[in-house]
């Protein structure tokens, strides 16, 4: 399994702690880069010495939310073959669409139970370790 490096978008302080225990848990060395919103966000891609293997992407989010996010890095020639996955509390249809439309690589809904959180990333980040992927 390939070492990914992973931006993480996520305003929820809990759900980042949850999710770097969970990389532990799984003794995974991927990189991760955290961003709390999504104009942090695109000021790290904007550097462009950053481009990260996969985008793991929350949607509700202040100044900046995850549609709208996404809106912008799948309109720019570079970023927007990099691989995004909205991992989400919202299960909300129209969310759905929208990212769809805008091109995302999956959408996930973060599980209530640790043990299933657990299952959903280790799936997540093993078939992402596996998967062929443009060099950007």
């Amino acid at each position: 399994m390939k070492q990914l490096s992973i931006l993480l978008i996520e305003d929820d302080v809990i759900e980042v702690m949850k999710f770097k225990r969970t990389i532990a848990t799984l003794n995974l060395s991927h990189k991760i880069v955290e961003a709390n919103n999504g104009l942090q966000a695109l000021d790290i891609l904007n550097n462009k010495d950053y481009l990260p293997n996969i985008i793991l992407l929350d949607l509700n989010m202040p100044m900046l939310n995850g549609v709208d996010f996404l809106t912008i890095i799948k309109n720019d020639k570079t970023l927007k073959y990099i691989p995004t996955i909205i991992f989400t509390t919202s299960n909300n249809q129209k969310d759905f669409k929208e990212c769809y439309k805008n091109g995302i690589a999956g959408y996930m809904l973060k599980p209530l139970k640790y043990k299933d959180y657990v299952i959903r990333i280790k799936q997540i980040l093993s078939y992402w370790s596996f998967n062929e992927q443009l060099v950007i």
